[in-house]
């Protein structure tokens, strides 16, 4: 009976240069939807509970050991010879593993756990196959390596793309370069893998042949989604592996009962929650560490981060939520509307051009156009504290750290510096001077010497 309970290990190989990315950044790190590309692919891995995670680069080790921190050990491939040799690097760090290995590429990070699933349970049948290999036929096979097999699965030659003859390149079915093998088997196979080919480079896929020639079996599973194993090499890939992260997004969110008015136009992160019933209007923007409970509105042309939206809450347009923005039920912030660590309580509402930052908000408070709270004195923040049905007038002031009551009023233009009691009234304005006639007798002056000016 196959071993199903066997542990596996991931080795993910990210040693590529990178250098069509033309970038300071190591090429996995560059983010999809808000996400590191590896960091995409670790979360797929972590879902199938693997006993170890190695993950090898090239240049910028550090940049990858910060990203992945305790989650996975790093290794060093250098010089780069080829993607056998990068395997080989993770000897070490797998010494004493008895297991089943999962080879898999940073730069190719939306392999779904089905398919490392379905690799692991074909290389776990009772014909022991030596290497399973992940095949795809891709509408242009290009310079992919080919996968000559059956129509069984069984491989009778694996061969890279410059030294296939004519008849292997005809051959569709391609070698995404993904492959599972026991430990054991792997680095034996690696140790007689050589060079002699046109690039000079140890290829991973050779294993394959030399356990063939040895008279064991390797297995070829296929996915029909190219997008899942298509590597990110440039920008442009990059562009398009967003492109299609998204529009897969937006589908799966208006199947879980979400309206959105313009779908291409919406842009989601990774970890977006959005609940039944939420209309998102066009050109919103979601970044990480958002959720927004059912029956909420976006707004058009707004943009949310780090924030919790309650139920039944609206938010814009050309409204912006920061880091720590929570609104809770049946709240609403307005057109250019700005909060950031601040809440705003159960039907409170700041309608238009306002800055909520480093604030709390009571339930049904009212806060006024061009209203800030002023949270920073150029060194530390302060907050401030709003209490229930508080209404705070237009264009008014609120210097933190300060504390507004509950049914208190705030009337418009004041700058209000410190403490307002419960249903209290507080105007802070300078006196106002009046002086009949003035304007006339300037406007009658300046229009004087303009007129004798141009005669000059």
């Amino acid at each position: 009976m196959p071993d199903t309970d066997r542990p596996f290990a991931a080795v993910i190989l990210a040693a590529g240069k990178g250098t069509r990315m033309k970038s300071d950044v190591h090429k996995v790190l560059h983010p999809i939807a808000g996400r590191p590309m590896l960091r995409h692919l670790l979360a797929a891995v972590d879902t199938l509970a693997p006993a170890r995670k190695v993950v090898v680069v090239g240049a910028g080790r550090e940049q990858i050991e910060a990203a992945v921190a305790s989650e996975a050990a790093v290794c060093v491939q250098e010089p780069q010879l080829g993607t056998g040799h990068a395997v080989q690097q993770a000897r070490a760090q797998l010494d004493g593993f008895a297991g089943d290995l999962l080879i898999l590429y940073g730069d190719v990070p939306f392999v779904r756990p089905d398919t490392m699933r379905g690799m692991l349970n074909r290389l776990r049948q009772d014909d022991r196959p030596a290497a399973v290999v992940l095949g795809f036929e891709p509408a242009d096979p290009l310079a992919y390596g080919r996968v000559i097999a059956d129509a069984a699965g069984g491989i009778s030659r694996m061969v890279e793309y410059k030294d296939a003859n004519e008849e292997e390149r005809a051959c569709r079915l391609c070698n995404s370069g993904l492959l599972a093998a026991r430990a054991e088997d792997l680095f034996a196979l690696l140790d007689r893998v050589g060079n002699d080919n046109a690039q000079g480079e140890y290829y991973l896929p050779d294993v394959v042949n030399i356990a063939l020639a040895e008279g064991r079996t390797a297995a070829v599973v296929r996915t029909d989604d190219e997008g899942e194993v298509a590597g990110i090499n440039s920008r442009a890939e990059l562009a398009a592996a967003e492109a299609l992260w998204q529009a897969d997004r937006r589908e799966a969110a208006m199947a879980q009962g979400v309206t959105l008015r313009a779908p291409e136009t919406v842009f989601f992160s990774w970890d977006t929650q959005l609940g039944r019933d939420v209309t998102v209007e066009q050109n919103v923007v979601f970044g990480p560490g958002v959720t927004v409970a059912d029956g909420a509105i976006i707004r058009a042309f707004s943009h949310l981060e780090g924030a919790q939206v309650g139920e039944r809450c609206e938010v814009g347009p050309f409204a912006r939520l920061r880091p720590g923005a929570v609104l809770k039920q049946g709240s609403r912030i307005g057109n250019f509307v700005e909060m950031k660590k601040a809440v705003l309580g159960e039907g409170a509402k700041a309608n238009h051009l306002t800055y909520l930052g480093d604030a709390d908000v009571g339930a049904g408070a009212n806060i006024g156009a061009g209203t800030i709270t002023c949270n920073y004195d150029g060194y530390f923040k302060y907050r401030t504290i709003i209490g229930e049905r508080a209404f705070i007038g237009s264009n008014s002031a609120l210097i933190a750290p300060v504390r507004i009551g509950a049914d208190a009023i705030v009337a418009a233009g004041s700058a209000v510096s410190r403490d307002v009691a419960d249903g209290e009234l507080r105007m802070v304005r300078a006196e106002q001077l009046v002086k009949p006639g003035w304007a006339d007798r300037f406007h009658d002056t300046m229009k004087r010497k303009k007129a004798e000016k141009k005669v000059g």
